[in-house]
């Protein structure tokens, strides 16, 4: 696999009402949103249908949504944001949890990955790496708490919110992992999904998806399966097996995370690397790293800018 160069971004949007995260969101996501929403989601009947979703299980960022979609001028943006009407999409993915750490990589297409790390205060300070208009595929919040997010690596699909705009709302509201299961235990999400959440007193994995109750995992590791056996075909493109005992081993180990098998270069498939993401939540700061190079935000030292890095090199 040929490496590759991605531009990633640091974005400080404060609550969202100063044009700077609209400005972001026109530039760099609008375009293409309608493409996340599935044709049923777009009809009067599917718009409401997302609305009240989204109202009776992230009640708390309603007012946040409703600011939002007002500074957006494209069909379907209020919609879009409510993450109730998205095509499923499926990505790769390992992380370790520990009281106190979270440590991830995030594999998926560099040409599908928004590449955006925002610093926010939409109800409460929060940094996380953001996809699809304010979604988070992991982050942390001021006072401790840390998630992140792989696929359950089941092919299954019901009504139900995203898990992106799912950990948003987690970061938003919770200050503890504890309060977090209990506010992610009835929401409704799409896809299978696992969460690692970390505080600085505890850190645990759950599988979360349409058709099971929430589940605690064996210990706060994750790659891409849930409780059942994963199928041979399905282990020899993922290496999820594979990858989880790695990172069991290994720990919360930056080095080993940007080594194979933790490490993948399938980006043709999607499920190449992307970026390594070391949270200390605790600490207030994250530290994403690329072969041969790291970015560190903070909580005290946030940096907005650009950060054009390579990915798919042996380091």
């Amino acid at each position: 696999m040929a490496q590759r160069r991605m531009t990633f971004h640091a974005l400080e949007v404060g609550d969202g009402s100063d044009g700077r995260w609209a400005a972001h969101a026109r530039a760099v996501w609008a375009p293409a949103a309608e493409n996340w929403l599935s044709a049923e989601s777009l009809t009067p009947e599917g718009v409401a249908r997302a609305r009240e979703l989204f109202e009776s299980h992230l009640p708390k960022l309603v007012p946040v949504l409703d600011r939002l979609a007002a500074q957006l001028d494209f069909p379907g943006s209020g919609t879009y944001l409510t993450h109730a009407g998205m095509r499923p999409f499926f990505s790769s993915c390992t992380q370790y949890g520990a009281p106190g750490t979270l440590l991830r990589n995030y594999d998926f297409s560099p040409d599908m990955c928004e590449g955006t790390l925002v610093s926010s205060h939409f109800l409460r300070p929060v940094i996380g790496t953001q996809e699809a208009g304010w979604g988070l595929l992991d982050g942390m919040n001021d006072a401790g708490l840390a998630v992140s997010l792989t696929f359950g690596g089941r092919f299954v699909h019901r009504p139900g919110l995203t898990i992106l705009i799912v950990l948003r709302y987690l970061l938003e509201t919770c200050s503890t992992v504890d309060e977090a299961l209990d506010t992610l235990r009835p929401i409704p999400v799409a896809i299978p999904q696992n969460v690692t959440l970390a505080d600085p007193d505890r850190a645990v994995t759950v599988y979360v998806g349409p058709d099971i109750p929430m589940t605690v995992a064996p210990d706060a590791c994750a790659a891409n399966h849930q409780h059942l056996e994963v199928p041979d075909g399905q282990e020899q493109v993922t290496r999820t097996q594979e990858r989880l005992a790695a990172v069991r081993a290994t720990g919360p180990d930056v080095a080993a995370m940007l080594e194979p098998p933790l490490y993948q270069y399938a980006y043709d498939e999607g499920l190449g690397t992307l970026y390594t993401a070391d949270y200390r939540p605790a600490e207030g700061r994250v530290t994403y790293h690329w072969p041969g190079e790291s970015w560190e935000q903070s909580f005290g030292g946030f940096t907005s800018g650009t950060r054009t890095v390579d990915i798919g090199r042996r380091v």
